[in-house]
């Protein structure tokens, strides 16, 4: 979800692996600012970006056991899914999405890893979310300047919940973000701390 604070965790845990993070374009993505201005207008597009974009990613960060990405192309068709129901997003489109995400998948399981080790779920209760929107100041973000944005920032929350139960790729936990708010040294550390056992316990060898 955005605001939860999955990209302070992503470089937290890639410095700790001493590997590679790969961040959601967001500072360099130009079609971002047009969707929130007029999601009708540009939602097939942005999906189309940012699915470019995770395919990519996901492709070169699968070259290396450690890389870590704060999203992925897993999660990709929840955005999508939840544009159509809005009317962003046409049937006919969502059609073409599917049909181009399903040819990416059927590629990523063709290479010699196909999957992440461990899915990370970062999450936050909603009003939290709210405050670190607020407080991270992006314009096109604020839902004091747009009153839709808060019934669509609170589906997106409530559909990663479901997301995260019905996910099946590999392994998966649950951080609670609020609860170990990461501006504080320590809460990294004992969030390291369970990443850690969590990959440990992941990839135990297994005896015969």
């Amino acid at each position: 979800m955005i605001g939860v604070g999955k990209t302070t965790l992503t470089g937290i845990i890639a410095k700790h692996l001493g590997t590679q993070a790969f961040f959601e374009p967001v500072g360099d993505n130009p079609v971002l600012p047009l969707y929130y201005s007029d999601p009708k207008k540009y939602g097939f597009l942005l999906q189309i970006f940012f699915l470019n974009k995770r395919f990519a990613m996901i492709k070169k960060a699968l070259s290396d056991d450690n890389n870590v990405l704060d999203r992925s192309i897993y999660e990709d068709a929840l955005f999508t899914r939840e544009n159509n129901k809005e009317g962003n997003i046409s049937d006919q489109e969502f059609s073409i999405y599917l049909q181009l995400l399903d040819n990416m998948m059927a590629e990523l399981r063709n290479l010699p890893k196909k999957a992440p080790d461990l899915l990370v779920y970062a999450y936050a209760d909603f009003e939290t979310i709210l405050y670190r929107i607020k407080k991270r100041g992006r314009d096109y973000e604020q839902v004091d300047a747009d009153n839709g944005l808060y019934d669509y920032y609170y589906k997106m929350w409530s559909a990663y919940k479901t997301w995260f139960k019905e996910y099946d790729e590999g392994p998966k936990m649950k951080i609670d973000l609020q609860k170990y708010d990461l501006s504080n040294p320590e809460n990294a550390k004992a969030v390291l701390q369970l990443v850690d056992k969590k990959i440990a316990d992941i990839r135990q060898p297994i005896a015969f």
